[in-house]
C-alpha cells in the first residue's frame, strides 16, 4: 500500500521530543551530548551506512549562531550556476543537495536538490525507506518497532537527508548543523570538502554554554584534519578558540572579511548584514570548486559571472522578506537570537524614513512578535532598543500584538508545523505572550498591545488596525508597515496564514 506525504508527516511527528524530554536534555549536562555521535553512527548502520559513505556527497558543513541558513543558501545558489547548461560545457556538478533547519511551511523544505524542496511523493518514498529499515533492524533483534526503534525528529530527518542524497546521486551537499557542532548529529561526516562557521553569538546556552568561548568550542567541532575551514569575522576571544581548535584538529581556519565590492551586486537576500554571509559563501564555494578540480574562480576581480548570478538569484523565504497587501507591507524576518533580532530591527529601520519627523511619529506601525522557548523578554527589549536608536524615536511601534505559534484559530497547527517542544500549559495559557505584553508596556506605555492565541488571529487584528488607520497615519506608499519577527516557527506559521487566505483551508 502506498503511503502518502501526510502519512510521513504524521509518523514523523511521533518522533518529536515533548517539553519534559527537551528540558531534561538541557539539564543533563555533557552526559547526553557526548553520546550523541556514537548513537548517530549506530542509527546509520541500522539503515545500511557507515559514516565514511557520506564522503560521496562531497559535503560542505556549516555551523554558526546566525546566518547559517542564509550562508548555506548563498553557497547552493552559487554552485547551482555550475550545473549543466549551455555555458557549462564540461560541468563538474549535476545535483546539489541542501539540508537546512528548521523549515518554514513544509518539512520537505529541509531537504532540497538543486534548490528545490523534495516533492511530496519523493519525500514519502525516502522517508518510509528509512522508517522501514529501522523497523527491520529492530525486528531482527527481537525488539519493539515502536518509536523506540527510531531516533528523535531531527536525527531521523538527518538520516533521511543523507540517504536521499546518496540515493539520488548528489555530487555536492551543503549540510547545515542543527545545534552546536561538536555533538550535533550532522557531525558524523568524516571528510567534508570544506567547513564554514558563520557569525557567533549567545544561543542554546543550556546545551552549548553561556559564554562565547564555550559556544565557539562547540561550533569549531565540525572542523576536520586537512579540510579547509573558513569563518566570518568573530570577536577576539571567539576567534582565539577557533584557532586553537583548528590547530588541535590539524587544520587551519581562515577569517573571511566582509567584501565591500559585493555592495555593487544586487543580492537576492536584502539587508546589509547579508554581506557578511555572502562574503563567506563566496570563499567557501570557491574552495569547494577547487577541491572538485574545477579551475579556481578566485581570486579574481570582478567575481565570475556564475558567482554574481548565484548571489543575485538566491531566495530564502522569511529572511528580510517583504510582502504587500492593499494597505499593509509585511516585513518578515525570522530573527530569534539577540544578534539576529538586532539585525532584523536594523533592516526594518532601513525601510523607514529616519530620523523620524514629528509628523511621521504619528505613523501607524505594528509589531507582530513571538518567541516561545528563548528569553523572549530580552529579545523584545533588544528589538525596541535597536529601533529606538536607529529611528531616534522611543515609540517605534504604535501597536504590538503577541501570539503563540499556533497557526489557526479553529484547527490549530498545520501538520507540518506541529511542535510539542514547548511547555503546552504555558502555550495554552499564553504565559509568554502576556509577559511580553507587560514588558512592552514597561518599555513604551503608549503602544497599544494585544495578546491572542493564534497567528491567524494576530493577522486579523493587524488587518483591522490597518483598516482603521487614516491615510495620514500610513507611510508614503499608503501601506501600514508591520514587522513580523522573533521566531522561525512564528514566521513559518505566518506565511502559511497568508498563503492560505488566513482560514487554514
Amino acid at each position: 500500500m502506498d503511503r502518502s506525504y501526510a502519512d510521513a508527516i504524521a509518523a514523523l511527528n511521533t518522533l518529536q521530543s515533548n517539553f519534559a524530554v527537551v528540558d531534561l536534555i538541557r539539564k543533563s549536562g555533557n552526559a547526553s551530548k557526548t553520546a550523541a555521535i556514537p548513537e548517530m553512527v549506530d542509527w546509520c548502520r541500522k539503515i545500511g551506512y557507515e559514516p565514511s559513505d557520506f564522503d560521496r556527497m562531497n559535503p560542505i558543513h556549516i555551523a554558526g549562531t546566525k546566518g547559517k541558513g542564509s550562508t548555506s543558501a548563498f553557497i547552493s545558489s552559487i554552485l547551482a550556476q555550475y550545473l549543466p547548461s549551455p555555458s557549462q560545457s564540461n560541468p563538474r556538478l549535476h545535483k546539489i543537495g541542501l539540508y537546512t533547519s528548521p523549515h518554514l511551511r513544509f518539512v520537505r523544505e529541509r531537504i532540497q536538490i538543486n534548490n528545490q524542496p523534495l516533492t511530496e511523493e519523493t519525500f514519502a518514498k525516502y522517508f518510509f525507506q528509512v522508517w522501514d529499515r529501522l523497523e527491520d533492524a529492530a525486528r531482527a533483534k527481537g525488539l519493539p518497532t515502536d518509536t523506540s526503534a527510531k531516533p528523535m525528529y531531527f536525527r531521523f530527518l538527518t538520516l533521511m537527508a543523507f540517504h536521499t542524497y546518496l540515493s539520488e546521486g548528489v555530487d555536492t551537499a551543503i549540510i547545515e548543523c542543527g545545534i552546536g557542532g561538536e555533538y550535533d548529529c550532522t557531525n558524523i561526516l568524516i571528510t567534508p570538502r570544506v567547513t564554514g562557521i558563520t557569525s557567533l553569538g549567545i544561543d542554546h546556552v543550556g546545551m552549548l554554554g553561556n559564554t562565547i568561548e564555550e559556544i565557539a568550542w562547540h561550533k569549531a567541532g565540525i572542523m576536520k584534519p586537512g579540510v579547509p575551514a573558513f569563518t566570518a569575522p568573530q570577536c577576539a576571544t571567539a576567534h582565539r578558540v577557533l584557532e586553537q581548535r583548528a590547530e588541535s584538529k590539524s587544520t587551519t581556519i581562515q577569517t573571511v572579511p566582509t567584501d565591500v565590492s559585493l555592495v555593487n551586486i544586487p543580492l537576492g537576500l536584502a539587508a546589509n548584514f547579508q554581506l557578511t554571509n555572502a562574503s563567506l559563501a563566496v570563499q567557501i564555494a570557491s574552495a569547494h570548486l577547487l577541491a572538485l578540480g574545477h579551475p579556481p574562480p578566485l581570486p579574481t576581480l570582478p567575481l565570475p559571472a556564475e558567482f554574481i548570478r548565484g548571489l543575485n538569484k538566491v531566495r530564502w523565504p522569511g529572511r528580510c522578506e517583504i510582502r504587500y497587501e492593499r494597505n499593509i507591507s509585511w516585513h518578515i524576518d525570522s530573527g530569534h537570537t539577540l544578534e539576529s533580532i538586532q539585525a532584523a530591527a536594523t533592516w526594518f529601520a532601513s525601510q523607514l524614513p529616519g530620523p523620524i519627523s514629528a509628523a511621521a511619529k504619528r505613523t501607524t506601525r505594528v509589531l507582530l512578535f513571538n518567541q516561545q522557548t528563548r528569553d523572549a523578554d530580552a529579545l523584545a527589549r533588544a528589538l525596541h532598543r535597536t529601533l529606538a536608536y536607529a529611528l531616534q524615536d522611543n515609540r517605534p511601534f504604535s501597536h504590538a500584538v503577541f501570539c503563540s505559534n499556533v497557526t489557526f484559530q479553529e484547527t490549530g497547527f498545520r501538520p507540518d508545523l506541529v511542535s510539542i517542544n514547548a511547555d503546552l500549559q504555558a502555550v495554552n495559557e499564553l504565559v509568554v505572550q502576556k509577559r511580553l505584553a507587560e514588558t512592552w508596556r514597561e518599555i513604551d506605555a503608549t503602544t497599544e498591545t494585544k495578546v491572542v492565541r493564534s497567528i491567524e488571529e494576530a493577522v486579523d487584528w493587524v488587518r483591522a488596525v490597518a483598516g482603521q488607520a487614516t491615510d495620514c497615519l500610513l507611510d508614503g506608499s499608503g501601506r501600514m508597515k508591520v514587522l513580523v519577527t522573533g521566531s522561525v516557527h512564528l514566521v513559518g506559521g505566518f506565511l502559511e496564514v497568508l498563503e492560505t487566505g488566513a482560514k487554514g483551508e
